[in-house]
């Protein structure tokens, strides 16, 4: 049986005595999450710029990210600006990527889809 999506895998803690994963160790998952979005950024952590048509609705996607985070505890660090949310994803215990992160990616992704400005408006 094929593994489900990673949006909808579950977020596994680390411990101390795992290491960050390697290029060849997340390519399957960087396939997942949106290109247009995520950059690998010195094999260390993942960086994201979402966008969006007006700041309301880069500040409910937000506010949503931040509650996942929260529900996930596992926080990324955040910046919002009129029609832009930047993120930086990695996990701190490892001081690297962990397969968490790209879950999460992929989970922001899927609530992004309700936000994403029409390419004709």
């Amino acid at each position: 049986m094929p593994e489900p999506a990673l949006a909808e895998q579950e977020c596994e803690a680390c411990t101390t005595e795992d290491d960050p994963l390697e290029p060849e160790e997340y390519a399957d998952y960087r396939a997942e999450i949106r290109d247009d979005v995520w950059t690998v950024v010195d094999d260390h952590h993942l960086e994201g710029t979402y966008t969006f048509a007006d700041f309301r609705d880069a500040l409910e996607f937000t506010d949503e990210v931040g509650e996942l985070a929260e529900a996930e505890w596992h926080h990324p660090a955040i910046e919002l600006e009129w029609g832009e949310v930047m993120i930086e994803l990695w996990t701190h215990k490892l001081d690297g990527l962990h397969k968490t992160d790209f879950v999460m990616a992929a989970r922001m992704d899927r609530i992004y889809d309700d936000y994403e400005p029409d390419e004709g408006a």
